[in-house]
């Protein structure tokens, strides 16, 4: 028997994304955000929720782009640190060593140093309540060239991204393989599991 725990953000895991941003003064920004996901497929689109009360929030809606940069487990505790202090206090990218690289596609920066990059350009803007949806065209996906595997795709298993639960405030990594899309469903057929 379910038991019910109320209207709640529980639908783990979430991504832990870094969000980066330019603000007025052209000075590069990230931040740490969980509300995101892809959204589309054509055009290729991901959305990223933030409040309005962000430093990120008002350089997106300003500059109509962002990056989303995505961490490795080794990476935690910047990905941490930057999704805690604001923008508006100092230099994260500095307070965490990392260098900012001016996208030559969309007006934001993304981090160097971490693994996998997602450069988008603003295409719709959604007042949710307390969240403000982003909704980004991927103009482009830059990985390290040791990530790429199978197909020139970046392989997940050495992408090694971080997953937040929200329900305990936690960073986990990635589980074991569990099974290929569209095959491992074909155990199931109409009378029950093979």
């Amino acid at each position: 028997m379910k038991q019910s725990v109320g209207a709640k953000t529980l639908a783990t895991p979430t991504p832990v994304w870094l969000v980066g941003t330019y603000d007025e003064a052209g000075t590069p920004n990230i931040m740490t955000a969980a509300w995101g996901g892809i959204c589309c497929s054509q055009p290729p689109c991901l959305a990223v929720s933030l409040r309005k009360a962000t430093y990120s929030h008002a350089a997106i809606v300003a500059r109509k782009a962002f990056t989303v940069s995505i961490p490795s487990q080794a990476q935690v505790a910047q990905a941490d640190y930057v999704g805690t202090v604001s923008g508006r206090d100092g230099d994260k990218f500095a307070a965490c060593g990392w260098t900012a690289v001016r996208s030559d596609l969309v007006d934001a920066p993304y981090v160097d140093e971490v693994p996998l990059v997602v450069e988008c350009r603003l295409l719709h803007i959604h007042e949710l309540g307390l969240h403000t949806q982003f909704v980004g065209e991927i103009v482009d996906v830059k990985a390290d060239e040791a990530l790429i595997g199978a197909k020139g795709y970046p392989d997940i298993t050495k992408v090694r991204p971080i997953i937040w639960d929200t329900a305990h405030m936690g960073y986990y990594g990635l589980g074991e393989f569990l099974g290929k899309a569209w095959e491992i469903g074909k155990t199931i057929t109409t009378e029950g599991m093979k």
